[in-house]
């Protein structure tokens, strides 16, 4: 094995930091926005800003990057911008003003993710093929973040009172900026010298338009998670501590999976892991549906994100390392974000939204079991497409 890359911790620690407040924001935040007296469709809409942000922050940031801006720099502006957002949540309350900090803070975050993958692959990848290993060993900080971060804030949150949100929100935002400004710069992190080639001619190769339908599908069964999960749990009785408890389950899971995905996916294509994740999240998905106060078969359901959402996202860098190489990195991350998880994400929280106001929140996760089947399916033509094609 070659050496290992410089600047490999300083990843380890923007991801911590990172997922740490998606940890805080993403199980929490709806619980605050209940107790600002926002309607479940109220929340489903605030939520799903963090999606509509998606379909246009990423590919703009990347397109920024791949033209001059350089990676590093931008992370560190945008890094910026979110503690700026975040400490809008100090003072707002209305539903406008804590709708533009979200949508504020989204839009800076959807830098982060992209350019930072791009970042890291660019430097794993110096070798010639990409380094599944060493990645799942940076991106694991990333979930242990969240682990400590969802278990610390329910319990803190429980003992407190919800309205501690924003001011832990903007502590953890304060700490993002510091640990981005430690990341290393220059090398294969810095802008090209020459004009990038077109990515749209990538996007027309059918293995990679039915990948990103995979994603997509796969991803759009998990808005149900990131936007009604909590609601779910909340209505049936759990306490906040019980929340973040059963969110922690599936990061500690989550976890282990990226620890030991250089063996994982060196065992079976990644096209295969794409379609077990579908799998998996319509069995999660439909558990969760039917769990009622069946606190094991909600357990049980948790610890299928090792699938439905580790497994799933390593196989999916490796396929987007794969169709976009070199210079179409930084964009390549970014369409992954926009189509992946920006437009499904959009759908999943709106339709989510108006599904649990007239059906109830168990019908929204029927539905994401349903979504998870597509995204098996799409995964299987997307193989045979790859196959062809080679």
């Amino acid at each position: 094995m070659s050496p290992a890359p410089t600047g490999l911790r300083a990843f380890g620690a923007v991801w911590f930091v990172y997922f740490a407040g998606i940890a805080l924001f993403n199980p929490y935040a709806p619980l605050w926005f209940k107790e600002l007296g926002f309607s479940t469709l109220l929340i489903g809409a605030v939520a799903s800003l963090q999606s509509w942000t998606r379909v246009v922050a990423p590919y703009g940031w990347g397109w920024w990057a791949d033209h001059g801006g350089g990676r590093v720099r931008l992370i560190r502006l945008a890094a910026a911008i979110a503690l700026a957002a975040a400490a809008g949540f100090l003072v707002a309350r209305g539903e406008w003003a804590v709708a533009a900090c979200t949508a504020a803070l989204f839009l800076a975050n959807g830098a982060i993710v992209p350019l930072s993958e791009a970042a890291l692959a660019a430097r794993l990848s110096a070798g010639g093929g990409f380094d599944a290993s060493r990645y799942g060993r940076v991106r694991v900080w990333g979930s242990i973040g969240f682990v400590v971060s969802v278990v610390a804030a329910g319990a803190l949150l429980q003992r407190q009172g919800i309205a501690l949100f924003p001011l832990l929100l903007c502590a953890l935002y304060a700490l993002l900026l510091g640990v981005a400004l430690r990341l290393p710069g220059g090398g294969a992190d810095a802008a090209p010298t020459t004009a990038p080639p077109p990515v749209l001619p990538v996007l027309r190769r059918p293995a990679v338009a039915w990948f990103f339908a995979s994603v997509a599908l796969t991803v759009l069964a998990h808005t149900a998670l990131y936007a009604f999960f909590s609601l779910l749990l909340d209505a049936r009785g759990y306490p906040k501590s019980a929340v973040g408890a059963l969110w922690a389950v599936s990061v500690l899971v989550e976890i282990v999976f990226f620890w030991f995905q250089g063996q994982a996916l060196g065992r079976f294509d990644a096209y295969r892991w794409l379609q077990w994740a579908g799998l998996a999240s319509a069995l999660r998905f439909a558990l969760t549906a039917v769990a009622g106060a069946s606190t094991a078969l909600l357990v049980l359901a948790q610890l299928l994100h090792a699938l439905t959402f580790a497994a799933h996202h390593a196989a999916s860098i490796v396929l987007v390392s794969r169709h976009f190489p070199g210079a179409l990195r930084t964009r390549g991350q970014a369409l992954y974000s926009v189509l992946g998880y920006g437009v499904p994400g959009v759908i999943g929280g709106l339709a989510g939204g108006w599904v649990a106001e007239h059906h109830g929140l168990s019908t929204v996760f029927w539905l994401a079991a349903v979504a998870g089947l597509g995204g098996a399916a799409a995964a299987a033509k997307a193989s045979k497409c790859d196959v062809e094609v080679t």
